[in-house]
Order: structure tokens, then sequence, then C-alpha cells
């Protein structure tokens, strides 16, 4: 069940074509389901718009399995696998019914179950990184935002050793609604977006950089300490907790109460 299911009951109970009982009869479906070795969050999409996310790494192509079985069983269209390996990916394929759609995305290291939405929103999601060696954590975040229906604009390999690359591009960072600004090494793009962005920025630091680069943490303290502002910055390599919430701001709207 979904938020528009839910906002359909209360309007039906509203015109008087349903009764509260049959209403609570049917919002009243348990919130989550114990399947043994994982207690699956079905009211999540109600309560935030967005079904509940898998954490692919550690759980075997089983558990992925059951734990998709439960989600698609309760009403949920579309649902991601995170931190999925290419062989862990097609095991768990050859375990889904032939109705599933089914989509990997290598790179990323994402799964996607089901049929995004159509790309929706204030505007687009610009992600931008340092190098090429960020691509990895880029589409991560990248195939989050569109999962979640974002347009997404991907600029990359635009780092401050070459800042020109990035000031040929500014009008794409200016017209943006969110920029996903990922970096190792010293992660100062985030810092330089930050100085050309009217919105706001999420900093993605990555564990690319040499021995002093402490495998993230040397750009993540830069992100950090930056004097842009109107920056957030997230953990080490997390594309998919930037994508989500780039794609949480994208879809903002003033809220009555």
């Amino acid at each position: 069940m979904n938020d528009i299911d839910v906002r359909a009951i209360l309007e039906a109970v509203e015109k008087g074509e349903m009764s509260a009982e049959e209403a609570m009869m049917i919002i009243r479906i348990k919130p989550y389901e114990d399947i043994g070795y994982a207690k699956v969050d079905l009211h999540r999409q109600v309560r935030q718009g967005v079904s509940e996310v898998i954490y692919g790494a550690g759980k075997t192509a089983d558990q992925i399995a059951g734990i998709l079985d439960t989600l698609m069983g309760s009403g949920q269209k579309c649902i991601m696998i995170t931190r999925l390996d290419a062989e862990k990916s097609a095991e768990l394929e050859a375990k889904l019914g032939p109705g599933v759609r089914y989509t990997y995305h290598e790179k990323a290291r994402i799964a996607v179950a089901g049929d995004a939405p159509e790309a929706s929103g204030l505007g687009r999601v610009v992600i931008a990184t340092g190098g090429t060696s960020d691509i990895p954590v880029a589409e991560e975040a990248a195939v989050t935002c569109e999962t979640l229906g974002n347009e997404v604009f991907r600029l990359y390999d635009v780092g401050v050793a070459g800042i020109h690359r990035l000031l040929d591009n500014k009008e794409a960072i200016m017209k943006a609604s969110v920029v996903i600004a990922i970096a190792g090494m010293e992660g100062a793009l985030a810092s330089v977006v930050g100085g050309l962005a009217d919105c706001p920025v999420i900093a993605v630091p990555t564990s690319v950089g040499y021995g002093a680069a402490f495998e993230g943490l040397a750009a993540l303290l830069s992100m950090l300490n930056s004097c842009a502002n109107g920056i957030a910055v997230v953990n080490i390599d997390n594309g998919f907790g930037a994508g989500y919430l780039a794609h949480q701001i994208n879809h903002m709207e003033k809220k009555s109460f």
C-alpha cells in the first residue's frame, strides 16, 4: 500500500463511500512481516514515499529473493537492491518469477526490481565527479536518483586539477536543483561547486587517493571543513545516501497541517 492508496481510502471515508471500520480493516495490514531472518518494513512507502531498499552486501541471494517477494507481495512497485555484485545478481535473477522486471546496473552495483516512476520533481540533479575513478560511487548516486524518479545530468571528470573543465560546465551547475559533488584525494571539488551553485550541494568523499588520503578520510575532513555555504556531507563512498537525499530535496513540497 502506498500513500496514494491511503489518500484514496481516506477520501472515500470523507465522501461516505466507505465506513471508518472498513477503512481501518484495509489500513490495518501489519506494518512489517517477520520472515525469520528479516522483519520486512511494509509501511515504509506510506511513511517516506519510497519502499524499503535492500542492502545486498552480506545477504545471500535466497535471503534477498525472500525479502523481494515479501515487498512485491505487499504491493510495492519498484524495489532497489544496493551493493550487489554481478555474481550474486545473476543468482538472484534466476530465482525471480518470469513476470518480474529486473535490471542490474553493474557500475552502480544496484539492481532494480519493477518499474521506476517517470522523472519528476523540482528540476534536475547534477552529479559531478573529480575524476574517472569516482564514477562507481557517482553511478550509485545516479541510478538511485533515476530509480526514485529524478532527471539526472552526469558531469564526470571535472576535478580541480583542471578546473577549466568544471567552469566550462558552470551553466549546468547553476541550473541544477541539487548538485552531488563526488571526489577523493583532497576533496576540493565540493567547495568549488558550492561557490558556484545556488542550490543544495551534497558532498560525497570517496576512498580514491594515495596513502595520505587515508581511504577517503582526508576528503571527508576537507568537505566537512568547507568554507562554502550550503554543503551537506555524507559518508565515504556513500553514493546511495547522496542520491536518496538529492531525491528528497528535489521532491520537497509545502506541507499543510
